[in-house]
């Protein structure tokens, strides 16, 4: 839907004195699916960009740190133009936030790198740091990145294996700078390398593979992110199951992973 409440004053208090007593941090929410900035001019990207509004001031309100965000797809467009698109339009949703929320914004925006199927922005993590290069001016908030590791697989990048790991890194590092990346959605893939298609899979049931996972968790330029599941739930205690695998994967120094929780599902993206 492109219409979202408010969220309550209760529950957002409630939500607060649960994250300090349980030590839930960092908080990253995503925007929703139906936001297209990359658009052109018309209804879709109107919607859009009230909608992306909508997302920041409702992120500040509940103390989010992070908003992770799909660069969207400029069907009919040319790539330069859609880049432009969407750092105009985050320009234009933060320019519409209500001042009082500017003022409390403890938050960062995170460009979500994509399957890029099609004429989907973010299937190369260049086009990530250009969108990234042209909005940051007008912004009073960070905008960094995460990288999603089944949308690295099919987009071409075989972190299934030690030597595409390290090619993953080592663009990420030229391209964004992994300082900026804080956040790594973590899921395998139903579907093969270079696919460009995006299927979640559930921890060491796809093409990356639990070995490929223990690399990447275990692998210091990526250990101290925060790592979120976005895995299917196709039978009661999937979830439970993948974080438990996950967490067998993890050297002792590291056992922070936790499940996502978010109003848009926890299943692809």
């Amino acid at each position: 839907m492109w219409r979202a409440k408010t969220p309550d004053a209760a529950q957002v208090a409630n939500l607060q004195e649960l994250r300090a007593r349980h030590d839930l941090k960092p908080l990253i929410i995503h925007d929703n699916y139906l936001i297209n900035l990359a658009s052109p001019p018309g209804i879709i990207r109107e919607k859009s960009i009230a909608a992306f509004t909508g997302e920041i001031e409702r992120a500040i309100v509940i103390g989010a740190d992070y908003l992770v965000a799909h660069p969207g797809n400029y069907r009919g467009l040319s790539v330069e133009q859609g880049i432009v698109n969407v750092a105009e339009g985050l320009a234009l949703a933060w320019r519409d936030v209500r001042d009082d929320l500017k003022a409390r914004a403890r938050l960062a925006i995170l460009l979500e790198n994509t399957a890029g199927a099609g004429a989907q922005l973010g299937g190369n993590l260049e086009e990530l740091a250009t969108i990234r290069q042209v909005v940051q001016p007008y912004l009073d908030i960070p905008v960094g990145y995460c990288l999603d590791t089944c949308h690295c697989y099919v987009s071409g990048f075989d972190i299934s294996q030690q030597a595409g790991l390290e090619a993953l890194i080592a663009n990420a590092c030229c391209a964004l700078d992994l300082d900026n990346v804080p956040v790594i959605h973590t899921n395998d893939t139903r579907m093969k390398l270079g696919s460009h298609c995006d299927r979640h899979a559930h921890i060491g049931a796809g093409y990356i593979g639990l070995e490929g996972f223990r690399r990447i968790l275990n692998h210091p330029k990526l250990r101290d992110k925060a790592f979120i599941l976005e895995t299917p739930v196709d039978e009661p205690g999937d979830d439970l199951r993948n974080v438990t695998a996950l967490k067998e994967l993890v050297s002792p120094k590291k056992r922070t992973i936790r499940r996502k929780s978010s109003r848009n599902g926890t299943s692809g993206g």
